[in-house]
C-alpha cells in the first residue's frame, strides 16, 4: 500500500525515529560511496511551483545515488489545476513515474495530488502550510550532534502565525511529535493560533515535549541546546514588508548580542535561504557555533532515506537482499526500510 510523506502529524514518534535512524545509515553509506542501487530504473517526478536550492538538489542527487532518475518540471511546463484538473494530472503522473515530489505555493494542491496519485507523494514545502523534509533534516542533525533526540531544548525565535511561518509551526509540531523540548518566541501578531497549540499539547502529552511560547527573545535561549530561526520576509508578502520588519527588528533578530545569553555550547541552526542582516546576522551565520552547513549537507542524507523509504518497493527490496555482494550497510538498510513499511 503506498504510503505519502506530506504531513508530520500523519507519523508517529515511532516512523520518525526509523526514518531518522535510516538517515544515519544512508548517510555513512553515501560517505563511503556504497550506497545500493535500489531504485535502480525508478523515476522521481519533481514539480516546482516555485523556485528551490537545497530541495531540488538534494534529491537529485539522493535518486541518481541510488541508481534512479529525477525529472524535473519547473513553473508553466504542466497546467495544474487551469487547463486540466489536479486530480487528472495526478493520475497521469502517478501512472507514469515511481514518486512525485511536489514544492507549492500551497498544501490543498500538494493533499490533492497525494489524494489522487496511484504513487508514493513527497511534500517537498507548501509556502503556506509546512516544509516535513525540512524538519525532519533539523531533528537528524540535532541527533547527529548530540545523540539523541528526547530531551532535546531547541529554541525558536520567529513568526509561527498561519500562513507565513511554516519553519516554526512544522518545528513545533516535529518537536510535539519527539519529545523535543521547543521554547518559542513570536510577537503577538505573528504567534500560532490556539487551535494550532491545542494539537501540539495533544502530541506533547505523548510524547513528554514541554512546549513553551512568549513574546520575549531573551525569554527563551537560557537553557537551548539549540537555537534558530527563519525569514521575516518573503516573496509574495512585498506589500507586508515594512509592516512586518517593523514588527520583529531589531527585537526577534537572532545577532551575537541575543546568541550570548544562550549556553556557550548552543548551536545555531537555519533552514537557508538566510536574510543576512534581518532575521539574522553574517556574524552568527558565519560563527563557530553555527552548524548551518552542516545542515544543508543533511537535507541529501535525509532526501536519500525518504527516497528509499517510500519509493522502494518489495520487488526491489528482495533484489537488494539477494545481492551476493551486499555490503555492510545493505542488510541495515534492508532492515529498517522492512520496519518501516510494516508500522
Amino acid at each position: 500500500m503506498k504510503k505519502d510523506f506530506i504531513n508530520i502529524q500523519d507519523f508517529s514518534e515511532q516512523e520518525l525515529l526509523k526514518l531518522i535512524e535510516l538517515i544515519s545509515v544512508m548517510k555513512k553509506a553515501y560517505k563511503e560511496r556504497v550506497l545500493p542501487d535500489l531504485l535502480h530504473k525508478y523515476t522521481l517526478t519533481m514539480l516546482f511551483l516555485g523556485s528551490s536550492l537545497r530541495t531540488r538538489m538534494s534529491f537529485e542527487v539522493a535518486m541518481t545515488s541510488l541508481g534512479g532518475h529525477a525529472l524535473y518540471i519547473k513553473p508553466g511546463d504542466i497546467h495544474l489545476g487551469k487547463k486540466e484538473s489536479i486530480e487528472d494530472t495526478a493520475i497521469v503522473m502517478g501512472s507514469l513515474c515511481d514518486g512525485i515530489l511536489i514544492r507549492s505555493p500551497n498544501y490543498k494542491d500538494i493533499s490533492e495530488i497525494a489524494r489522487y496519485s496511484s504513487t508514493p507523494v513527497l511534500n517537498g514545502m507548501a509556502d503556506d502550510s509546512n516544509h516535513p523534509t525540512q524538519v525532519l533534516c533539523d531533528v537528524f542533525t540535532m541527533f547527529e550532534k548530540t545523540g539523541k533526540i528526547k530531551g532535546i531544548n531547541l529554541s525558536f525565535v520567529g513568526d509561527t502565525s498561519d500562513g507565513f511561518g511554516v519553519i516554526g509551526r512544522d518545528l513545533m509540531l516535529i518537536c510535539s511529535k519527539l519529545g523535543i523540548n521547543y521554547n518559542c518566541a513570536s510577537p503577538k501578531e505573528y504567534c500560532a493560533e490556539d487551535s494550532y497549540m491545542a494539537l501540539i499539547q495533544k502530541n506533547a502529552g505523548l510524547s513528554g515535549a514541554q512546549i513553551v511560547l512568549k513574546e520575549d527573545p531573551k525569554e527563551v535561549i537560557g537553557n537551548a541546546d539549540f537555537l534558530t530561526c527563519d525569514a521575516f520576509t518573503w516573496y509574495g508578502f512585498e506589500e507586508e514588508t515594512k509592516k512586518r520588519l517593523s514588527v520583529f527588528m531589531p527585537k526577534y533578530q537572532v545577532n551575537s548580542g541575543l546568541l550570548k545569553l544562550a549556553p556557550s555550547d548552543c548551536k545555531f541552526l537555519h533552514c537557508l535561504p538566510a536574510n543576512r542582516g534581518e532575521e539574522v546576522t553574517s556574524e552568527v551565520v558565519d560563527c563557530d557555533q553555527s552548524i548551518v552547513f552542516d545542515q544543508a549537507e543533511n537535507r541529501l542524507h535525509t532526501e536519500l532515506a525518504l527516497c528509499a523509504a517510500f519509493l522502494a518497493d518489495e520487488k526491489s527490496i528482495e533484489k537488494l537482499d539477494r545481492n551476493r555482494d551486499k555490503n555492510k550497510y545493505d542488510d541495515q538498510i534492508i532492515k529498517i526500510i522492512k520496519e518501516l513499511h510494516a508500522l
